[in-house]
């Protein structure tokens, strides 16, 4: 080890160094005096008159001394030139400048950067609104409505007027036809959508340019929004014709195929359809945005991409920032509403500011899987598809009654109706019992009655009714994003089998299962329905917890709307 021995008197004394050998060095290379052990000593010896003198007579042996101090302590050097046997303080080792992983801090590490992009991504979600959304509003075009030609109708709803235009001006990009609506409700809801949808997956919905606020003194403020003309045809128009799905087929290829007519042709074309609009869904709720009036209505064939596409997002939820969505509230179709109405709990408050609800979404949305109400529409369209007599109002009204008495269970309801079903209906039996009831099978995934027992659009477009390609052969990115859904989604059905077995297999204790008496008396067993006193003030604490709760809730609510008042609503062009 270093020593260091030191003595003083009045005045300065001269240095002697004394060297004593520690360990030979075993590296010729490196200076004689690292490893060795150092003894200093500075002995009071002749007080020197003179400090002039004793610095020119010893300057440059002190500064040699000084010097070999240093590096026969190693300060600053790596650990690599010490000998083995020398002892350093902890505070001469170099520091380490790089990261130290763990395995707790590798865990919380990716545990937070599974949150941040979990649906509906709250990552995504502020690089869109904070980033996106300002660079997409400095290199946007501008329109107004003198800008535009108006030319045929194409239609009238309870939330608008659609008109086929063209450009007054004819500008060097060739814009060709657009189709331009104004809104008379949540126009401002629906251009927040659009643009949303156009950042995230423009695809999957119509080609949305521009939306703008232009108000008079006449009419007040009336929103204007702008598309891409894409096509005239709906789905519900084509499912109208007599040759539906046929007709459907000659719009996709482009032609008629030498096949002859038949249900396992049909499944084909019905296959292709389903997963396009599964494919739209999919990327709808990736970003968080729930439909909520998914209808054959509601979805357009596009002339240009030969696919269909969706369209209306004036009931749309963006889930992802809250904006929308206001509790006990819904906005919907009832011939294609799931039979909870609401998307959410009716206990979920109004969302709070921007950023805190982007924080929270992941949490809310796999609470109450919002999504699951646009997969029980869908269900309805894939069941019209398939039995040509749900495809007119009444029947699908019917259809619904009938579902509500089965407690919507689609297995009650067939076994009821299959013994006295129609032709057509028969027909679509079969049609949907093919390849081992595959069809059949996604079919009751989709159409239950407690939303998360539904399944989502991922695991859907990951049934095996789409192993087939259908009509169009598959993109490699269709075909990567399938072999994911794939590759991500767990069957427990054979292991719940395998339980189920195991449970109703006859036999004693010893043999791990139920009797068949044991079974019975498990399914004739009834919950105790008694009152007693403790019961009765338990039930009578909750209900007044849940009314507390509520007109708190609506009080919050009431604020929140006062003080937000469409904060983001502000970014809409307005025009005078």
């Amino acid at each position: 080890m270093a020593t260091v021995a030191a003595s003083g008197g009045v005045g300065v004394a001269t240095a002697a160094i004394k060297l004593q050998s520690h360990k030979p060095s075993s590296n010729p290379t490196t200076t004689p005096f690292l490893g060795k052990k150092l003894a200093v000593r500075l002995p009071l010896k002749t007080l020197v008159s003179s400090p002039r003198a004793l610095v020119l007579a010893s300057g440059g042996e002190l500064i040699d001394a000084v010097k070999d101090l240093f590096l026969g302590v190693g300060v600053g050097l790596p650990c690599t030139v010490m000998e083995c046997g020398d002892i350093i303080y902890r505070s001469t080792l170099p520091k380490s400048s790089g990261l130290t992983l763990t395995a707790p801090g590798a865990v919380l590490a990716l545990g937070t950067l599974s949150y941040l992009w979990a649906t509906p991504g709250v990552a995504p979600g502020f690089f869109d609104m904070f980033f996106l959304a300002f660079v997409e509003r400095l290199f946007r075009p501008t329109f107004r409505k003198d800008d535009f030609v108006l030319g045929k109708k194409l239609g009238e709803g309870a939330f608008g007027v659609v008109y086929r235009v063209s450009l007054a001006k004819k500008s060097s990009s060739n814009e060709g036809d657009l189709v331009l609506k104004k809104a008379t409700e949540y126009g401002a809801v629906e251009i927040w959508m659009n643009e949303r949808v156009r950042r995230a997956c423009a695809s999957s919905c119509a080609d949305f340019v521009y939306g703008f606020l232009e108000t008079s003194s006449k009419k007040g403020g009336e929103y204007w929004l702008v598309w891409r003309f894409e096509g005239e045809s709906t789905l519900a128009d084509l499912m109208q014709s007599k040759e539906f799905p046929y007709n459907v087929e000659t719009m996709i290829l482009g032609e008629v195929q030498d096949l002859p007519k038949g249900i396992e042709r049909e499944n084909r074309i019905i296959q292709t359809i389903m997963r396009q609009i599964l494919f739209c869904l999919d990327s709808l709720h990736s970003t968080g945005i729930v439909h909520r009036d998914i209808k054959p209505q509601n979805i357009i064939f596009s002339e240009g991409s030969r696919t269909f596409k969706i369209i209306d997002l004036g009931a749309a939820a963006d889930l992802r920032v809250g904006i929308n969505y206001i509790p006990k509230e819904f906005l919907l179709d009832p011939r294609y509403a799931a039979p909870e109405q609401y998307i959410m709990s009716t206990q979920t408050p109004s969302a709070p500011s921007a950023p805190v609800a982007t924080a929270l979404s992941p949490v809310l949305w796999q609470m109450n899987l919002p999504d699951r109400f646009d997969i029980y529409s869908t269900g309805l369209i894939f069941l019209q598809m398939a039995f040509p007599s749900l495809r007119t109002d009444s029947g699908l009204i019917q259809f619904n009654r009938q579902l509500k008495r089965c407690d919507y269970d689609l297995v009650a309801w067939r076994r009821t109706l299959e013994p006295r079903a129609s032709p057509d209906l028969r027909r679509g039996f079969k049609l949907l019992d093919l390849d081992g009831g595959i069809g059949w099978e996604l079919l009751t995934s989709m159409v239950r009655y407690k939303p998360r027992r539904r399944t989502g659009a991922k695991a859907a477009l990951a049934h095996p009714y789409f192993d087939r390609e259908g009509l169009l052969v598959l993109s490699f990115m269709q075909k990567l994003r399938l072999q994911l859904f794939r590759a991500t989604q767990q069957d427990y059905g054979e292991a719940a089998r395998w339980v189920i077995r195991l449970m109703a297999k006859s036999g004693t204790e010893q043999d791990g299962g139920f009797t068949e008496a044991q079974l019975q008396e498990l399914r004739e067993m009834a919950p105790n329905q008694k009152a007693t006193a403790p019961r009765n003030a338990l039930a009578s604490a909750l209900r007044l917890q849940r009314k507390i709760i509520r007109t708190l809730g609506e009080s919050m609510d009431e604020l929140n709307q006062r003080r937000k008042s469409l904060w983001w609503s502000r970014w809409i062009p307005r025009e005078e």
